[in-house]
Order: C-alpha cells, then structure tokens, then sequence
C-alpha cells in the first residue's frame, strides 16, 4: 500500500512537471527579448526613439533572427508581441514567429535582434486573424534611429510598419519585405492554455502570465515613456 501510495505521488508529481518544463522554451524566448530591449534602452543616441515608441499601436521583438542562404536568401526568428490598449497601457506579450526569403546573390549565415514598430492597428487585426506578409498586407520601412531623428526614410509617415535591426551592438533602420509574421499557436498554448486566443491575451484575459513576460511589458511602458 505504501508503495502504491509513494508511486500515485511521485506520477502526480511528474505530470505536474510537465507544463513547467514544457515552457522552458518559451520563457528562454522572454529573456532573449528582454535582453533587446535592455540593450536598446542603455544606447540612448542608438536607439528607437521613444517618441516613436509613445505612439505605437503594437511592437514586436524578435531576438536572434537568422538570415541564412546562398543564392535564396531566407529569415527565421520567433520572438514577442504586444499591443496598446485603449488605456494607453501596453498588454501581456503573445508568441509570434517570422518566416520569409528574398532572391538576390547573398550568401553565409547572419543572426540579429530585430524590432518591429506598428503605427496603425490594422497589422494588429491582421496577425490576430493568422498572419501577415511584410510590405504586401502592410506597408514597412526602415526606421529612424537616435535621440532626435526624423522619420527621414519615410518623411509622409505612409509606413504602417518600421522595422530595426541589431547587429554589432547597434540598432539600424532594416528594409524588410516579404516575410511572414504569424501567431506561434504552439507557444501561446504552451504558456497560456490550449484555449487562449491572441485577443484574450492582448485583452488581459487569461489567468496565468509567467513573470518573464510581464517583464516584457513593463520594460516597453519604460523604453515608450523615455
């Protein structure tokens, strides 16, 4: 009896384990992009600007997106993403991944951090019926950078998207048109339940947020209010 007893505990014990360690992935994924965003914060003359950020209806951070390829170029990268709400407050992050290839004579392999800015919600409701491509559902340019920049690469502001990328320590204003971003359904299940939708996640709407994540939120109020 006393064996059956220790060996009902030890495979509720298991069984418990298993969320746990099924998103240790995933919280990984929230460090990375915390990482970026600490890194974006202490370069102020290197950086997003925040008056850009303050505006923003949504921004995404993709860390370590690898860019491999010899004669087909191609992007891959899973990061996070979170949207404003209408309090002006920004919401629990929601997994998202990035996929696409461009044609052109480039070879080797290249890893960047990468952040998308959204101006507008209709990439927002987009990614929120599935996914999006990247300068065919919505207009993206390459962003400005520094304290006191201008939108110079878009001066009549008609991009919905800005994207930056990080390499060698510094952020930089990246062209990037034909990739896919989706929802990472796999992840968000992982974390949040097998039953939760992107908008109730963006809605504040699910029970269990790990607190890495709520890292990621707090850290953007911080870089957007700079």
């Amino acid at each position: 009896m006393r064996f059956q007893s220790a060996l009902s505990m030890l495979l509720i014990g298991l069984v418990a384990a298993v969320p746990a360690l099924a998103g240790v992935e995933e919280i990984r994924r929230a460090e990375s992009a915390l990482r970026v965003l600490d890194e974006m914060n202490a370069a102020p003359d290197q950086r997003i600007p925040a008056s850009l950020l303050a505006n923003a209806e949504a921004v995404a951070v993709i860390p370590d997106v690898v860019k491999a390829g010899l004669v087909v170029a191609g992007r891959h990268g899973k990061g996070m993403l979170a949207v404003r709400g209408e309090d002006g407050s920004w919401s629990n992050p929601s997994f998202i991944s990035l996929s696409g290839g461009s044609l052109g004579l480039q070879a080797g392999v290249q890893s960047s951090d990468l952040i998308l800015v959204f101006r507008t919600r209709r990439g927002v409701e987009s990614l929120n019926r599935g996914k999006f491509t990247l300068g065919a559902d919505a207009a993206v340019a390459a962003g400005p950078v520094g304290r006191y920049t201008q939108a110079a690469t878009d001066k009549h502001f008609k991009a919905e998207i800005y994207a930056y990328s990080r390499a060698r320590g510094l952020f930089a204003g990246i062209a990037l048109n034909g990739a896919v971003l989706g929802i990472d359904d796999r992840a968000n299940a992982t974390v949040f339940g097998d039953d939760v939708t992107p908008r109730m996640i963006f809605d504040g709407e699910v029970r269990r947020v790990p607190s890495r994540l709520i890292d990621f939120r707090d850290r953007l109020e911080e870089a957007s209010a700079q």
